[in-house]
């Protein structure tokens, strides 16, 4: 039986009186056939938790710091060597007049002059009778404005060659600065730019409440590009990278590459924490190793490079090495620190005061003085003048002496190193083998200590670097002149209870302490 067309509802009565899933039936159970449409669900959105931005800190920051580019002078080189182009040439040993006729690097600089200086000369390019090359761009890097006249800070490193120095702000302008001052110790230097606008600034942080894990932002002009922004931690202090005496960096993980040298590190605030000025790459590019200047360094050194143009330095004047574990029994110290005094210079703060070879300093002021580094720097930073106390162990006893701090002259060497070097061949002698130490000894020609005539290879004494030739000044702080006199000396410290002795060794005109067992025999 079959259904009728009046039987069937009409569709505009089905799609007033269904729902959309009832429609859907309708029209399958009448054969209507149903329009298929793709339905979309909601964009992906997040709450994500809330993070530190650095834009603010970056806002506030950027028109403080710059893009440092320096020239220098290039001074012309001899027509044999370059022809005032900056590249020199070498033809297998023969001059350019040597080389043939049709011998093309001979064509070439007769049609564009060069070793003989024809036509460079001629257009100006070539040696001016002794006057300065003309200024060629040699570095860049970065820096920042301290004062709003105009002051900046940069490195050492970026200007000490320069002489001309353009100063790139975050806005584009370019302007002329001259150089303030600059100290290679410490690897800063000032410059300053006259201008009648007044410069945004930044100003130092105390650096004394840094700690590791804290949050930075550098910002500099890494190859050149510009202004960049990169944030990253403070992965430690104190860090000795051996650049220096003064060492004593913050190590930061923001990335910082080669032209960022001079440009600062913030804090959160937007304080100057550290100046970058070196860091550990294999490659030459950021590993995530960087080291900055702390504030508390840049800031003394700044202001002495503002007032006068260099730095004066406190200057003790006395040669130093560390207190090693085997140095410390040696003479008797209960831990393994304070600087041991290798030898006084003449005429110097320390030699005035009394202070002895051997003595070990221990504290300044009071201060604890854990090592040579610490004790240079606590020194470098005192005013010439100051009147100082200063600790010292001597002959198993504490002991002070008060001094006046003096000036450390451009020239002094911060700490000799001992060169091993041996000597002119030694005259036999009256040898007496020192067997438990391994060395042989014989008294030296000009009356002073004895020299070592031989080292057994497998000693305590070679292992700790004594070599022919070197001599043996003293021991446990007492001159000796013969093996005898090293042996009543080494004998007086068993009875002691002592287990290690110290012997100064000189060599090549420098002289260390090394520790020696003798507890043996």
């Amino acid at each position: 039986m079959f259904q009728t067309n009046a039987l069937r509802p009409s569709l505009k009565t089905v799609l007033k009186t269904t729902t959309v899933a009832g429609l859907a039936a309708v029209m399958l159970s009448t054969g209507i056939p149903a329009a298929i449409t793709q339905s979309f669900a909601a964009a992906v959105k997040i709450e994500a938790p809330q993070v530190p931005s650095f834009a603010n800190v970056v806002d506030a920051v950027s028109p403080a710091v710059v893009s440092v580019r320096v020239q220098s002078r290039a001074n012309p080189v001899s027509d044999d060597a370059s022809g005032g182009n900056g590249f020199s040439f070498d033809f297998g040993g023969r001059g350019l007049d040597e080389l043939p006729d049709d011998h093309p690097l001979k064509r070439f600089f007769k049609e564009f002059g060069g070793p003989n200086g024809d036509k460079r000369a001629e257009r100006g390019h070539g040696p001016r009778d002794g006057k300065p090359g003309r200024l060629r761009p040699t570095s860049q890097g970065s820096g920042f404005f301290i004062s709003e006249d105009g002051y900046l800070v940069t490195n050492n490193h970026v200007v000490s060659d320069g002489s001309a120095f353009t100063v790139i702000l975050n806005d584009g302008t370019e302007l002329d600065a001259k150089l303030i001052g600059k100290d290679s110790r410490t690897d800063l230097a000032v410059l300053k730019v006259d201008d009648k606008r007044k410069f945004a600034y930044v100003g130092f942080a105390d650096d004394s409440k840094v700690r590791v894990g804290d949050w930075v932002v550098a910002v500099g002009n890494p190859f050149g590009l510009g202004g960049t922004v990169t944030a990253g931690i403070i992965s430690a202090r104190g860090r000795d990278i051996g650049s220096g005496p003064y060492d004593d960096y913050l190590q930061v993980d923001a990335a910082v590459n080669r032209g960022n040298s001079g440009g600062p590190t913030f804090n959160l605030n937007g304080e100057v924490v550290g100046i970058n000025t070196a860091i550990f790459s294999p490659s030459g590019g950021n590993v995530g190793i960087a080291f900055a200047i702390p504030a508390s360094v840049a800031k003394d050194v700044v202001a002495d490079l503002m007032k006068d143009g260099e730095v004066s330095r406190g200057w003790l004047g006395v040669q130093i090495q560390p207190v090693d574990k085997d140095v410390a029994e040696s003479l008797g110290l209960a831990e393994a620190s304070g600087a041991l005094v290798i030898e006084p210079q003449a005429g110097s703060p320390g030699e005035k005061a009394g202070i002895k070879k051997g003595d070990v300093i221990t504290a300044v002021n009071g201060d604890t003085i854990k090592g040579p580094r610490e004790l240079a720097r606590k020194i470098a930073l005192m005013r010439p003048g100051t009147s100082v106390d200063v600790a010292l162990w001597r002959d198993g006893k504490a002991e002070s002496v008060k001094l006046e701090v003096g000036t450390l002259p451009a020239d002094t060497k911060d700490a000799a190193a001992t060169t091993d070097q041996q000597q002119e061949e030694q005259q036999p002698s009256s040898e007496k083998a020192l067997a438990d130490l391994g060395v042989t000894v014989t008294p030296s020609e000009d009356g002073k200590g004895v020299t070592i005539s031989s080292v057994d290879p497998e000693s305590d004494a070679s292992d700790r670097g004594l070599k022919e030739g070197q001599k043996i000044v003293s021991v446990n702080n007492q001159e000796v002149k013969s093996a005898d006199d090293i042996l009543k000396v080494i004998e007086a410290a068993k009875k002691d209870g002592r287990t290690k002795a110290l012997f100064q060794i000189e060599a090549d005109n420098a002289s260390r302490f090394v520790a020696l067992p003798i507890s043996q025999g």
